[in-house]
């Protein structure tokens, strides 16, 4: 398989778990306008948030693999490591 086709599968996979984090939101919308019972709704909630977290913890291992691994030769290891460090702060706030 070249790598061309394994980015595109990647996009792909990215792409369908962002229309599940889509559905899983408009059913929270669905919940709150029908009135359901708030430990609903909270459950609704927290599956979008590990589906958004699940999500930024896959493009963020793609992009280290990607973008930071492959300049490595480019950059000290130190640095590689505070550019991750920095990456990891941000995103985790």
């Amino acid at each position: 398989m070249c790598a061309v086709d394994r980015v595109d599968r990647e996009k792909q996979k990215l792409v369908a778990r962002i229309r599940r984090i889509r559905g899983q939101v408009d059913a929270i919308e669905r919940s709150l306008t029908n009135g359901d019972d708030c430990a609903d709704v909270l459950m609704l909630l927290a599956n979008v948030r590990g589906g958004i977290n699940s999500l930024m913890g896959e493009v963020m291992e793609d992009h280290i693999r990607l973008h930071m691994l492959t300049e490595k030769s480019a950059h000290p290891p130190t640095e590689l490591a505070e550019d991750l460090i920095d990456l990891i702060r941000a995103y985790l706030k």
